[in-house]
């Protein structure tokens, strides 16, 4: 392209499409989203190509794969499409004014939750809303107690009652560079809060199923500090699989290891569609998790 031509604008319907395929790998389900043909969509992406320059997917047999261009202009794509979405809505919904109170896990304090408060807050700016980071026993106990009004917390996998927004598979990490795994016995990293809980009870009982020996070389009652201890070299631990470090790597069955469990990240609720500011919120904290990350 020659520098100092002008670019035809570039159409929002264009970008939401391009999302969508980027989202999904795939024209087809791209196409149930946006609600077009799978020819339509091919043809949205070839119009953004032309008018850009550049290739955004490369085509494949199971699908579609972001170019490095591609990757390039996400992020920008998804910042409009979501304005576009939020400004639609507060002008169609009313502004609502009062409080929530959230507990949400550490894991999703600065991942996840953000792109809930950034959509709800573009629609209803006069909620203050409150979020109490804690582990998941702590949330449900505050639950309860009518201390907070939703609490997004870890189950063990499997069938619940509760509605599930992702299943994210508990692994043992290592770092990279430390190889703490190859050391024995094995040192690890455990909660000081777990001593009878689950995801304790569990990742002990994998280690013993892999025929591995282990000792505690570490203690912390938050994530972080088990995210700590590995990225140290100190020990492995177990985390939740998005919540696994720059320069650390799941354990997986090459290195004789089990995946812990598939623990499954629900939401609960006080005034379950009685409260249109809890209700508000739930949307958005569900549809944050419901919006995949991208490799980038």
């Amino acid at each position: 392209m020659m520098a100092g031509t002008m670019l035809p604008p570039l159409e929002s319907d264009l970008l939401r499409t391009f999302v969508a395929v980027a989202e999904s790998g795939n024209f087809t389900k791209a196409g149930e989203t946006v609600g077009r043909t799978q020819s339509a969509v091919s043809m949205q992406i070839k119009k953004l190509e032309d008018i850009l320059g550049e290739t955004l997917f490369e085509r494949g047999s199971r699908g579609v794969n972001m170019t490095g261009h591609g990757a390039r202009l996400l992020d920008n794509a998804r910042r409009i499409v979501t304005l576009l979405d939020d400004t639609a809505a507060s002008i169609r919904l009313p502004a609502l004014d009062g409080a929530v109170r959230i507990g949400i896990s550490e894991e999703y304090i600065n991942s996840t939750l953000p792109k809930a408060l950034g959509a709800f807050a573009a629609i209803h700016p006069g909620v203050e809303v409150t979020v109490q980071q804690g582990v998941s026993m702590s949330n449900l106990a505050a639950l309860d107690a009518g201390e907070i009004d939703i609490a997004v917390v870890f189950e063990p996998g499997g069938h619940t009652r509760n509605e599930v927004l992702m299943v994210d598979p508990t692994v043992w990490v290592t770092s990279e560079q430390h190889c703490a795994h190859e050391r024995r016995p094995l040192p690890i990293a455990t909660y000081t809060y777990l001593k009878n809980g689950w995801c304790d009870e569990l990742a002990l009982k994998c280690l013993k199923r892999c025929g591995l020996e282990s000792r505690v070389a570490y203690v912390s009652s938050t994530s972080s500090g088990l995210i700590a201890a590995v990225t140290s070299g100190l020990a492995i631990a177990a985390l939740t699989r998005s919540s696994i470090p720059a320069g650390c790597r799941e354990l997986t069955a090459a290195d004789g290891y089990d995946v812990i469990d598939f623990s499954n990240v629900v939401m609960k609720t006080r005034a379950r569609g009685t409260n249109p500011i809890v209700k508000s919120m739930s949307n958005a904290i569900r549809e944050a998790f419901r919006t995949p990350a991208i490799p980038g």
